[in-house]
């Protein structure tokens, strides 16, 4: 796979991209919102973490540029890339994570959205290198198992290509678990944080802040009751399939999910 560059900057003085300069901008804009909705939930502070926006129509997706707070950037500062890691539009350097981001795009179908986020209890059980235990109702309303974590990364990986290795380490922990990424949408890099995803930025996330909490009720849980044990299974089937299931009966119209 070739990776991005920043002093790559294709299509900058080409009028057939120029012309599309109204769908890219509704792309940025869309990255940028999702931006700006990870430190007004507390997922991240100062520069921490970013959010990327896939057109699967064009295959380019906007990304956070690198290093800038929150509170400074703007819509145009997104950076555009396509899928073989060529920047395509934008000034600054993309995120530090760009090759995880490409690998996630291109293993997982039906991915629109990506979020790397550093919220406090989900990095702690990452740190921790451990499974967040499926113990109560919340979370199986979100998923109907543990929420994954990743081997801990080999030397050889971290000495080779860093960022894209750990995409690969997503992607190995999914199929070595046999967990769909369409029901699965949530992971723990291991040492590192949180990623999720979804078909839309929004819902990235939408699921790195479920995420945030289920990481939180879990940890408050095991302080309270250390012997606590993983909820049993007939209730957690409940909880997931009237929200998932083919009979789900939750929200307003039949079979809508949040």
């Amino acid at each position: 796979m070739r990776l991005y560059c920043p002093l790559q900057d294709a299509g900058a003085a080409d009028p057939v991209k120029r012309g599309k300069m109204s769908k890219y901008n509704e792309l940025k804009e869309k990255c940028w919102k999702a931006n700006m909705e990870v430190p007004r939930h507390g997922l991240a502070v100062y520069t921490f973490g970013n959010v990327s926006a896939l057109d699967p129509s064009e295959g380019i997706f906007a990304i956070k540029p690198s290093g800038v707070p929150y509170d400074e950037m703007k819509a145009e500062d997104m950076v555009l890339l396509d899928l073989d890691g060529k920047k395509v539009e934008g000034k600054m350097n993309p995120s530090s994570d760009t090759p995880t981001h490409i690998v996630l795009y291109r293993s997982l179908s039906g991915v629109n959205g990506i979020v790397h986020a550093h919220s406090t209890y989900a990095v702690a059980w990452a740190q921790a290198c451990r499974p967040i235990p499926i113990y109560g109702t919340t979370h199986a309303d979100h998923l109907s198992g543990d929420i994954p974590v990743t081997e801990v990364m080999s030397d050889e990986m971290i000495r080779g290509q860093y960022e894209e290795q750990t995409g690969y380490q997503i992607i190995n922990a999914l199929k070595e678990k046999n967990l769909s990424p369409r029901d699965v949408q949530m992971i723990l890099v291991a040492c590192h944080g949180p990623f999720t995803w979804g078909p839309t930025p929004d819902k990235a996330v939408y699921n790195a802040v479920v995420l945030e909490e289920i990481a939180k009720m879990a940890y408050i849980s095991e302080q309270v009751n250390p012997d606590i044990k993983r909820m049993k299974e007939p209730l957690i089937n409940k909880h997931y399939q009237r929200k998932h299931g083919k009979d789900a009966y939750y929200g307003q119209t039949k079979n809508k999910q949040e």
